[in-house]
């Protein structure tokens, strides 16, 4: 005869531990899970094509390009047209923008109008590293809409990032990862393919206070600030006889360098250039909700000078420089950038 104790078990899947915590959530009626649900089953999808990329016809470039100038591959357009998909079918947002897209998508019938939230995607970071099977990934976040009951507007997008809801990213590598926070710490879910589900892996993420690994594009060296080139001299022991350096890791991916980091501390650095003057990174797209993330798991996020999220952003494709991850170091490049504002 069975016993009506309840069986306890040590998986937690990505909706019951949204339930769970949805108390825990801002504005907690029921919307913001759905949300984030509706985005993980996109995940899901778009984990499932990038693991068969290499036998079906999805790889390579659709010979168009982005607002952004940069040519689009196959998976990039598909992974952008499921999150939309996901989003608008969920029913719970009233708008999307997407660094896809030249302009923000208004979901305008009258299904939508009133719902709270509007989601910024990067629907596949690193896809300049698909054709090579590298870790790629995609990065959202989320905002209340400014004023409750109409469609989306510009203004609901250009918010600053001490102002979102909620924001993660999927890392599609050796497995498939969500990390996401809704201001209460960050947790993090990988895809069990066997059962479909995100279960949760990585409790309560915290980055180390200083960590091994930094991570920049050296080829563009010489073309950043004084300050910059003095601290990556010091990342590699340079300025400091007998002292360990940190070991370079740069693998052309935002969401695998920074979750490496995330997970075993470090920094990442893509300052300001001659060539890109504001930076290169986009503010809505990768910064913020990125931001956000290492900010709720005790880490920093700034351009070099202030905090990434006290950004007032301009323009929906906005670029920012970033230096992210674990305080003393970003810390210590600041430290050199002052050094550098100061010198005569």
């Amino acid at each position: 005869m069975f016993s009506s104790r309840r069986f306890k078990r040590d998986i937690v899947t990505l909706p019951e531990f949204i339930l769970e915590r949805q108390k825990d959530f801002p504005y907690a009626k029921g919307d913001l899970t759905t949300l984030l649900n509706d985005i993980g089953v996109a995940a899901k999808i778009v984990s499932r094509e990038v693991r068969k990329a290499g036998l079906v016809n999805i790889l390579g470039e659709m010979g168009t390009e982005n607002v952004q100038g940069e040519r689009q591959k196959k998976l990039d357009v598909f992974a952008d047209q499921q999150f939309i998909a996901a989003l608008r079918q969920g029913g719970v947002a009233c708008g999307v923008a997407s660094e896809e897209q030249d302009e923000f998508i208004a979901f305008d019938d009258q299904l939508y109008l009133g719902h709270p939230y509007v989601v910024a995607i990067d629907p596949l970071d690193g896809s300049s590293n698909i054709d090579v099977n590298v870790s790629i990934g995609t990065i959202f976040s989320i905002y209340r809409i400014t004023e409750s009951n109409r469609t989306a507007k510009i203004e609901d997008f250009l918010q600053p990032g001490r102002e979102l809801v909620a924001a993660g990213y999927v890392i599609y590598g050796s497995s498939t990862m969500l990390v996401f926070t809704t201001g209460r710490g960050v947790n993090g879910f990988t895809l069990d393919p066997s059962i479909g589900e995100f279960c949760l892996s990585h409790e309560n993420i915290r980055i180390p206070e200083t960590g091994p690994f930094y991570s920049i594009n050296e080829g563009n060296l010489r073309d950043c600030g004084q300050g910059v080139q003095d601290f990556i001299g010091w990342c590699k022991g340079s300025n400091d006889e007998g002292a360990t350096p940190l070991s370079g890791r740069y693998i052309g991916s935002l969401v695998a360098d920074f979750h490496r980091n995330l997970i075993k501390g470090g920094i990442y650095v893509y300052p300001a250039t001659k060539k890109a003057p504001l930076g290169k990174l986009r503010l809505l797209y990768e910064c913020n909700p990125l931001a956000f993330i290492v900010e709720q798991a005790g880490g920093m996020a700034t351009d070099g000078h202030r905090p990434i999220m006290d950004y007032q952003p301009r323009e929906l494709h906005q670029r920012v420089p970033l230096f992210i991850g674990s305080p003393k170091l970003v810390n210590k490049a600041m430290e050199f950038i002052l050094t550098e504002a100061v010198s005569p």
